[in-house]
């Protein structure tokens, strides 16, 4: 969920010794064909005035037609650090970074002596993506990504980078994801069983498989696993899916933060777009005590990193499986869908600024009693790209998925592909080559569970309308946007694997308190009561409720004044009211959201909780050290979370 800046050039090549030399030119070019179509068909320089944009979205400001999905009192903006709902509800948190999930795991230790050992035992720092799934009517399996550590915590020195070995493996074992059985008690909340039997901790040192069409390709191959069909580790590991046959999908995200060299290095073009660096302050520093880290000792590792990964969670002696078919990018998270003729379809955005959002559809349908059919079902599909249209000045308009399959829309060896792999490997600069539109940093996506419409997040934009790659279109309309906007698209004949859909902005995020007018006050559904900035998590409830949680400035000053601390909001995606449903405490992010099968409990992430210095001591108090955390919420009379 932490965003990256990516101030590299778009450009591409191989590996040395691998490269035709002509490849820069190559992506050039498509490059200047892009801006070329985005300046004669799209949504370029807007300027509009407030009562436009009102006009745009008139069909979905609630204030008039009213929710009748929204039965709870809107939260004022807060800076305070607690947690905060709605009168009637209650929050309470299940658990905290490091508490005791395998046997023989010690209680946590705040003095940041404990050893790696004790925290490959404990549940991971910053917790993220999540799903339930259900074992019993009272007893369900919680599967949480832990994104990435808070080293200012989790080392007794303070300091931002591991001084040795031990706390290369610490840190490496704050990562990953952790899967624990829970139990509801009497009271209606629910508790971690320590010592179940699937409780599980997937780490960075943890074995993988590598599947599909890039498996095996030689820059996937390295000293440690010449076949290149093997891994070790997840990272990074932002939001996450879940499949109608039971598995977990995991989204592997920044991965370029942990890569950096020892020596004279020179990263490709290719490394370069995806955020390679050989600088120490754009890494984690793992390289002096993990080589594989070491680009200038391997520098194919970082291709094994930035897939989906699939995990079994009912079965602890499962090897996760990282699916190439779905493309190598900063994945926020895998909004999975079964379309109607039963193909799979999964949205995914990949979260930097000026990068992309995709879609992949299986070939085959899922067969619900047919289980070894599904088992490799997401190594062959179609991986997809999307393009926004827009006639200028337009906040709608319609868009279409182009295919990033060999020998289709430029993709050929022409241009430096040579095969399905290096598209997927690369896909990326396959995007670009394609035509694809550059987003605002493309986060969560969601779709409704009528299946009739599709939302993304996009969180902000320093460069859109800055930088030459990056110009202003259609649903990115703002320069330097600071605040963010909800793109929503409708597939056409409701078919998630046609080519074609329509779009518009479900919501313009601004503050209507500092602007009168314009783009950067906001939608006519957004108000004083209810301003964001940074959409970040998105997710439908059953009833078609839209989750919206926020990582954005927290300031509560100057262009941010009066939105407080992050929150978490709820919408009516078809009448567009959105009110304010949580507030989270000092310098965190709402991250990922589940519920219990009866919908009776929402589960929370509160990440990073007194980030930058805010002075958090979030959840215990009483001047103890801040510590992600997920929080429970239910109703005072037991009802299902939104229902009058």
């Amino acid at each position: 969920m932490v965003g990256v800046d990516m101030d590299k050039p778009h450009s591409f090549s191989y590996p040395r010794n691998d490269s035709p030399s002509d490849f820069e030119q190559i992506i050039n070019r498509a490059m200047d064909r892009r801006r070329f179509l985005a300046g004669s068909g799209a949504a370029l320089g807007l300027m509009l005035s407030g009562a436009s944009l009102a006009r745009v979205l008139a069909d979905t400001d609630g204030t008039a037609a009213g929710s009748t999905l929204l039965h709870f009192q809107a939260v004022p903006a807060s800076t305070a650090d607690r947690f905060i709902v709605p009168t009637g509800y209650e929050a309470r948190p299940l658990i905290m970074w490091g508490e005791p999930l395998l046997p023989g795991a010690p209680a946590f230790d705040e003095s940041g002596t404990a050893p790696a050992a004790d925290q490959a035992l404990q549940m991971g720092d910053n917790n993220d993506g999540m799903s339930l799934f259900p074992l019993g009517q009272d007893h369900a399996l919680l599967v949480v990504n832990n994104e990435y550590s808070n080293r200012q915590f989790l080392f007794d020195h303070g300091g931002q980078q591991a001084n040795s070995a031990d706390d290369t493996l610490k840190d490496h074992h704050a990562h990953g994801i952790s899967l624990f059985e829970i139990r509801r008690q009497a009271d209606g909340y629910w508790r971690p069983v320590p010592d179940a039997p699937l409780n599980r901790r997937i780490t960075v040192q943890s074995p993988m498989h590598i599947s599909g069409p890039a498996a095996g390709h030689p820059l996937l191959r390295t000293v440690a696993d010449p076949e290149g069909v093997r891994c070790l580790g997840t990272f990074g590991n932002c939001a996450n899916g879940e499949t109608p046959w039971g598995t977990y999908l995991t989204c592997e995200e920044n991965t370029e933060d942990y890569f950096a060299a020892s020596a004279d290095f020179e990263p490709t073009p290719a490394q370069r777009r995806y955020g390679l660096s050989t600088a120490d302050e754009y890494s984690r520093q793992w390289y002096p005590h993990d080589e594989r880290f070491d680009l200038s000792q391997h520098p194919n590792e970082p291709h094994r990193h930035g897939w989906i990964v699939e995990i079994d969670p009912m079965n602890p002696d499962s090897v996760p499986v990282k699916r190439t078919a779905l493309g190598r990018f900063s994945h926020e998270n895998a909004a999975l869908t079964v379309n109607h003729d039963g193909r799979i379809v999964i949205y995914s955005g990949d979260d930097a600024r000026g990068e992309h959002i995709y879609r992949f559809v299986s070939d085959e349908a899922w067969r619900p009693d047919d289980a070894a059919a599904n088992r490799n079902l997401l190594d062959h599909g179609t991986l997809y790209v999307a393009r926004f249209d827009a006639e200028e000045g337009a906040l709608q308009g319609p868009g279409k998925w182009l295919a990033l399959r060999w020998g289709e829309n430029g993709l050929t060896p022409e241009n430096g592909f040579h095969s399905q792999a290096d598209v997927l490997i690369h896909a990326r600069l396959a995007a670009t080559v394609a035509g694809a539109t550059t987003m605002d940093r493309p986060e969560w996506i969601a779709v409704h569970p009528r299946q009739d419409m599709v939302l993304c997040t996009l969180t902000n934009n320093r460069y859109r309308g800055v930088r030459e790659e990056q110009p202003l279109n259609g649903p990115n309309p703002r320069s330097n946007n600071h605040y963010g906007q909800i793109v929503r698209w409708r597939p056409a004949n409701g078919d998630h694997a046609a080519a074609d859909f329509e779009w518009d902005l479900f919501v313009v995020a601004g503050n209507p308190t500092l602007h009168d007018s314009g783009l950067e006050a906001g939608s006519a559904n957004l108000n004083a009561d209810n301003m964001f900035n940074g959409p970040d998590g998105l997710a439908f409830d059953a009833d078609g409720r839209l989750w919206i949680q926020t990582d954005g400035n927290y300031s509560d000053a100057e262009l941010f004044a009066g939105m407080g601390n992050n929150q978490m909001l709820c919408a009516d995606p078809d009448t567009g009211e959105i009110r304010r449903f949580a507030v989270g405490p000092r310098g965190c992010e709402l991250t990922g959201i589940t519920f219990s099968a009866d919908r009776r409990t929402l589960f929370v992430g509160v990440q990073h909780p007194g980030e930058g210095g805010t002075g958090s001591d979030f959840p215990l108090g009483e001047g103890r050290k801040p510590r992600s955390t997920i929080m429970m919420i239910r109703k005072h009379d037991g009802g299902v979370i939104g229902s009058a």
